[in-house]
């Protein structure tokens, strides 16, 4: 466990990762932030290319679960069976006690798990006091001025982090 808000890896949308980048991790496991990172605030469901791209995860062997911190259940819930995966909301990150409970409870080890979000201050961080890979993509939006604002604070540990090359997806 690493206090470090610096990202393993980071990609410039969702669907820029493929489960061949995932495989040659060893992840198996992929936990997902909703909020600007699955769906933008305010979208009610999934873009079509984020349900192609969840579909190609599943396909190749990866298990999912929402992780998101937001208090509205119904949000979480909506998306979750919209994707066929588990789910817990009011995660706390980035405190790492969910992402824990769902490896242990999903029946994975911190090295087949990873955990993709939009913000490198909860869930980059929780991810490395967790001990697994954390991933980040940009914002699918930052129409909000405080968001804009905090993702410009993000962009020094942002720009640390190794982008993969286009092989390596």
């Amino acid at each position: 466990m690493r206090f470090s808000p610096v990202p393993r890896f980071s990609f410039r949308g969702i669907t820029d990762i493929s489960p061949v980048f995932l495989s040659a991790l060893g992840i198996r496991f992929l936990m997902l932030d909703l909020d600007n990172t699955l769906a933008a605030y305010g979208e009610t469901s999934l873009t079509r290319e984020v349900a192609q791209w969840a579909s190609e995860l599943k396909s190749g062997g990866v298990s999912m679960q929402i992780i998101s911190n937001s208090r509205h259940i119904s949000r979480v819930e909506t998306f979750a069976l919209e994707l066929g995966v588990g789910y817990i909301n009011a995660a706390r990150k980035p405190s790492p006690k969910y992402v824990l409970r769902a490896m242990e409870e999903a029946g994975y080890a911190a090295e087949e798990s990873a955990l993709l979000g939009d913000q490198v201050f909860t869930d980059a961080l929780a991810a490395n006091l967790a001990g697994i890979t954390s991933i980040t993509v940009r914002p699918r939006s930052l129409k909000n001025p405080f968001l804009a604002l905090r993702y410009a604070l993000e962009s020094p540990f942002r720009a640390a982090v190794r982008r993969p090359a286009d092989s390596d997806m």
